[in-house]
C-alpha cells in the first residue's frame, strides 16, 4: 500500500527538499543545542522551539510558493535511545514529540499540507565523519529499532536514516527501519570517487543492502555532499553503475565542495551563493533525474529559494 510520499514521488516531476536546520540553529547565539540530542530537546524550550518552528516555516512558505511537493525532516537525527537518556529525558517521548510538532505545522498549510511528507529522520550511532565507529550490521538492527519504532508510532510518513558513512552500520538501520513496515530511505555521504566514506562502492553497497533487507529501501538519497562530488560519484566509472543511477533518486547538497574531514575541521561556515547553488542542484534533475533535491550544510532559505525557483523554470520541468 503507497502511502504519502510515494504518492508525491509517482505523481511530482521532483520533491523539494528542506535546508539546513541544525546548523542554523548552531549559529543562532540565543540557542544552546543538546550535546546529546542536538536540535531535539528545543521541543521542550519556548525560545529553541519559536526559531526551530521559524526555519521549518521558511521551508514550507518556500514549497508553498512555487507549488513544490516538499520533504520535511523531523528534528529527531541525533533521538536515539541512548542518547536521550544521557540528556536527561528519558521519561519523554523525543521522537514522538518532535514528529507531532512537525506535523502541526504542515496540517497549518491548508491544502498545501498534502504536497507535504515528513519523514523520520535517523542516522548512525556515532560520528558520521567517521566511518571506523561505525557500528556492525548485527549490533545496527538491534540498536536502531527503538527510534525507528517510535517515529513510526508517531505516525511520520517515510523514515530516512541520513548522513551515513559505512555499509555495515547502514544495513542494520536499513533492517530496523523494514521492520516497522513503512517505506523508508538510506542516505549516504558520498566521496568522488564514487564510495561512501567508509571505501565501498556505491554500486556495491546499494546492491548489498537491496539482497540482504526485506523490503528493502523504497530508494536511496545522498546528502551532505556538495553537488560536483555528487555529480561525480553518480558518473564514476567503476564504482558506480546504471543500478546506483536508478536506485538513488536525490541529493541534499552541501555549498562547500569540500570533504568531510575538510568540514569537520573547518571553523567557519563555507557558504555558495544562494544563485550557484541553486543552478547547481536544480541541474541533476534533468542531466541526472533526480527527483528529490535540497539542502543540507550551508544553506538557508536563500538556497532553497533559487533551487526551487529553477526547478520551477520551463527548461526544468
Amino acid at each position: 500500500m503507497s502511502n504519502k510520499f510515494q504518492e508525491l514521488l509517482a505523481a511530482s516531476s521532483v520533491i523539494l527538499g528542506e535546508g539546513a536546520v541544525i546548523e542554523r540553529l548552531r549559529r543562532d547565539s540565543g540557542i544552546q543545542l543538546d550535546d546529546q540530542v542536538v536540535n531535539s530537546a528545543l521541543i521542550y524550550q519556548e525560545t529553541g522551539l519559536a526559531a526551530m518552528e521559524a526555519i521549518y516555516r521558511q521551508y514550507l512558505g518556500i514549497g508553498q510558493h512555487y507549488k513544490l511537493p516538499l520533504l520535511l525532516s523531523t528534528p529527531t537525527w541525533r533521538a536515539g535511545r541512548d542518547r536521550i537518556a544521557r540528556a536527561g529525558l528519558a521519561g519523554h517521548d523525543l521522537n514522538g514529540d518532535n514528529a507531532r510538532f512537525l506535523a502541526g505545522l504542515r496540517d497549518s498549510y491548508g491544502d498545501y499540507s498534502q504536497q507535504v511528507a515528513i519523514c523520520g529522520l535517523m542516522s548512525c550511532r556515532g560520528d558520521a565523519y567517521k566511518p571506523a565507529e561505525a557500528m556492525t550490521a548485527h549490533a545496527a538492527g538491534e540498536f536502531h529499532a527503538w527510534q525507528a519504532d517510535a517515529l513510526a508510532a508517531a505516525g511520520v510518513d517515510i523514515l530516512l536514516a541520513a548522513t551515513l558513512p559505512a555499509l555495515s552500520e547502514a544495513i542494520g538501520l536499513a533492517r530496523a527501519q523494514a521492520a516497522t513496515g513503512l517505506p523508508y530511505l538510506i542516505s549516504f555521504v558520498a566521496r568522488p570517487e564514487g564510495t561512501l566514506l567508509d571505501g565501498t562502492p556505491l554500486k556495491e553497497a546499494i546492491a548489498a543492502i537491496d539482497s540482504a533487507i526485506t523490503p528493502r529501501p523504497l530508494a536511496y538519497l545522498i546528502n551532505c555532499t556538495h553537488a560536483s562530488i555528487f555529480r561525480r560519484a553518480m558518473l564514476h566509472e567503476s564504482n558506480s553503475s546504471p543500478l546506483v543511477r536508478e536506485r538513488v533518486i536525490g541529493l541534499l547538497a552541501n555549498t562547500a565542495a569540500l570533504s568531510p574531514e575538510e568540514l569537520d575541521a573547518s571553523h567557519q561556515l563555507v557558504e555558495e551563493e544562494p544563485e550557484t547553488f541553486g543552478r547547481s542542484v536544480s541541474a541533476l534533475h534533468g542531466e541526472l533525474g533526480m527527483k528529490v533535491l535540497g539542502g543540507c550544510c550551508g544553506t538557508d532559505e536563500r538556497h532553497i529559494d533559487c533551487l526551487a525557483r529553477d526547478l520551477t523554470t520551463p527548461q526544468r520541468l
